[in-house]
């Protein structure tokens, strides 16, 4: 009886992807509600599977049409649009659910390796995935989630000395750099295990092993190579440094700004802070030179702009968890009970009841009509009426939109109609996103900025300032209404 238990009893990380899974599920329209960029990934995808080619010029928008295209996510772009295509939005709920269990998981395994805790590393895991989750979206960032846990793990073997295949790390970059932007954030962790490993030289009484420096340059320098390859080449750094060095850009974007810790999302993350801070002031070892430099550089980072929140929970949780270890270690009933946890935990090995359930839970969903019905876009936050009304009653001419609806409207309504502005302001810049606030905030020139790109009709929320305006000019009529969205057309001369 005992060696069935063991064989068909799941471990702590397969109940942990479990429940991360079901509960990443049963956020569903959460992930693409919240912001308006999962439409533009889906067609983006679409167009690269049915065209078999990677755009690298703009076909989206008529206000930049044919201007070079930085195309940094094309392959989480696929992996949405094929999950759309299977599945329709609860494909993609299934799909985005998939990566961010793995991501914590992993997370899971880190921390119990360096710990050798696995209810220590379970507990800090979950504390880690509770403070990611105020960014759980559907979006390509969530591969950097898992990315950059695989990333981190590695180069920590390589820094203790152990031997990781000098392959694993550029191939990891190969993905990451066509999956999304912040490939950049694994070379400040392997910048950080540079400096770390000079600084205890430099700062060391006793001479530091050198077994680890010459992997870590080759896997550095190496993956720096890699990130070339990419359908944009040497211009995909160009992108992505030149967005975050623009501070209008950067303002203007909620997700770049600091957290707001008047808002219950964000207090996990000050938990892990307070945790930080209480461990190390009471610490009587000191942590590595490079622990101490990413756990003091994330929590900046993290501090600055809420986007890094999850990495800086990724990067800390499995440093925590050697720190708080060697504090319970002079704990005995405590590192009693943790034996105890992990000699239960290292005895089983039942795959089958962790697999059957991941399934169920799958299969619970596709065949549930109530979830498809649930995951659908939000008529109260996009305008799924109003596009309704656009596929029955087409318009001429160009339109101008809301930024945080271009998204749907491409989901909804490319290739025929193509949009003044989305959600991706990397691509459009200071300069068109500086027009597009000047029309909605009704400043001097407002109306030269629709003449100038020949707007034909306006898609805008109800409660927009600029509905009052064109419902009062004579050169505006508006043709449709509802509770999200007002449209309006230019009157002919």
């Amino acid at each position: 009886m005992e060696k069935i238990a063991r064989i068909l009893l799941p471990k702590l990380r397969e109940i942990l992807f479990i429940a991360l899974l079901l509960a990443v599920i049963l956020l569903g329209p959460r992930l693409f509600n919240i912001d308006g960029d999962l439409g533009r990934h889906v067609t983006i995808g679409k167009y690269i599977l049915q065209s078999q080619n990677i755009p690298r010029q703009d076909i989206f928008s008529h206000t930049m049409t044919g201007q070079p295209l930085t195309p940094h996510e094309w392959l989480a772009q696929v992996f949405f649009a094929l999950a759309h295509e299977a599945l329709n939005l609860t494909g993609v709920v299934i799909g985005t659910a998939v990566v961010i269990a793995a991501a914590f998981t992993l997370l899971y395994n880190d921390a119990n390796r360096r710990s050798r805790a696995p209810l220590l590393a379970l507990g800090l895991a979950i504390l880690a995935a509770a403070a990611s989750s105020l960014h759980w979206l559907a979006r390509p960032h969530v591969f950097t989630f898992l990315f950059l846990v695989i990333w981190t793990e590695r180069l920590e073997q390589i820094r203790r000395g152990e031997k990781v295949p000098s392959w694993q790390l550029p191939a990891l970059m190969l993905l990451w750099v066509n999956t999304h932007g912040a490939f950049i954030a694994g070379f400040v962790v392997w910048g950080a295990h540079i400096v770390g490993y000079v600084w205890e030289r430099w700062a060391s009484d006793t001479q530091t092993s050198q077994s680890a420096i010459r992997p870590l340059l080759i896997a550095g320098f190496s993956s720096l190579v890699v990130t070339l390859i990419n359908p944009a080449g040497w211009h995909l750094w160009e992108t992505s440094l030149g967005f975050i060095q623009n501070r209008y850009l950067v303002g203007h974007t909620a997700e770049y700004l600091p957290p707001d810790f008047h808002y219950p999302g964000t207090w996990p993350f000050l938990a892990m802070i307070a945790l930080s801070v209480l461990l190390l002031a009471r610490s009587k070892k000191p942590i590595h030179p490079s622990h101490a430099l990413l756990l003091t550089g994330w929590t900046a980072m993290g501090l600055y702009s809420a986007r890094n929140i999850p990495l800086y929970a990724i990067i800390a949780a499995p440093i925590l968890s050697e720190v708080i270890h060697e504090k319970l270690q002079y704990l005995p009933r405590w590192q009693r009970f943790e034996h105890g946890i992990k000699t239960i935990n290292d005895l089983l090995r039942g795959v089958l009841w962790p697999i059957a359930a991941i399934f169920a839970i799958i299969i619970s969903v596709i065949a549930n009509p109530g979830f498809a019905a649930r995951n659908q876009f939000d008529p109260d936050v996009f305008p799924v009426q109003a596009v309704d009304w656009l596929k029955e009653n087409p318009q001429e001419g160009k339109m101008f939109n809301h930024f945080t609806w271009g998204g749907y409207l491409l989901y909804r309504l490319w290739p025929e109609q193509l949009v003044f502005i989305d959600g991706q302001t990397d691509f459009y810049g200071e300069a068109l996103t500086r027009q597009y606030e000047q029309v909605i905030t009704l400043a001097e020139g407002w109306e030269e900025i629709l003449t100038a790109y020949r707007v034909g009709w306006v898609l805008i929320p109800a409660q927009s300032p600029l509905v009052n305006s064109l419902q009062n000019n004579s050169s505006w009529e508006k043709i449709y209404q509802d509770t999200t969205a007002v449209i309006f057309a230019a009157r002919s001369k």
